[in-house]
């Protein structure tokens, strides 16, 4: 009974220390080229590719975007259009504000307050909470948001959606920037 007992105990012991990884920071890229410039690669036209996977890796969701990208000053604007795989449509525009040291502010209207980014080398990591539409209700979910720049047109981006620190699924991107 208590090796029982005790194997339990070292097997919750083991998952828990298993599961406290460590949590990137974007500071860890920050030697990784090519060096990843908000403000360049978010201007003109850039069209995405995505799908949103359930926690068990099917694919859900597939869609396109297409954004529009400018700048005025420290302020840009990306006006997003979304065309899902099952026909249905969406519009989002992100109003970002570049702050010192490689941060960004970023609102949209279905984002709960405002979005917190960091950029580091080629990556930019974001972190909000989205107001998303399921079935005729609304989940306020996490989203932990990593984008990749590959090169001058393209950049690859990873999404891990959460709810009370539950693992809900992911969304993945592929951006490419359309020459000006």
């Amino acid at each position: 009974m208590i090796n029982l007992w005790m194997r339990t105990v070292f097997l919750c012991i083991a998952a828990l220390l298993t599961s406290c990884g460590t949590t990137m920071t974007p500071s860890e890229y920050a030697s990784e080229n090519p060096k990843l410039d908000l403000q360049t690669y978010f201007n003109g036209t850039v069209d995405a590719w995505g799908m949103f996977q359930d926690r068990s890796g099917k694919v859900i969701k597939r869609f396109k975007v297409v954004i529009h990208c400018s700048w005025q000053g420290d302020t840009g604007t990306l006006d997003e259009d979304f065309t899902y795989s099952d026909g249905t449509t969406q519009k989002r525009v992100w109003t970002l504000k570049k702050m010192a040291d490689g941060k960004y502010i970023g609102t949209a209207d279905d984002v709960v307050g405002e979005a917190n980014g960091q950029v580091g080398g080629n990556a930019l990591n974001w972190k909000y909470v989205l107001a998303l539409p399921v079935d005729g209700k609304v989940y306020n979910v996490n989203f932990d948001d990593w984008m990749y720049l590959m090169d001058d047109q393209v950049m690859l981006n990873r999404a891990v959606m959460s709810k009370f620190g539950f693992r809900l699924g992911e969304v993945t991107l592929s951006f490419h920037k359309r020459p000006q």
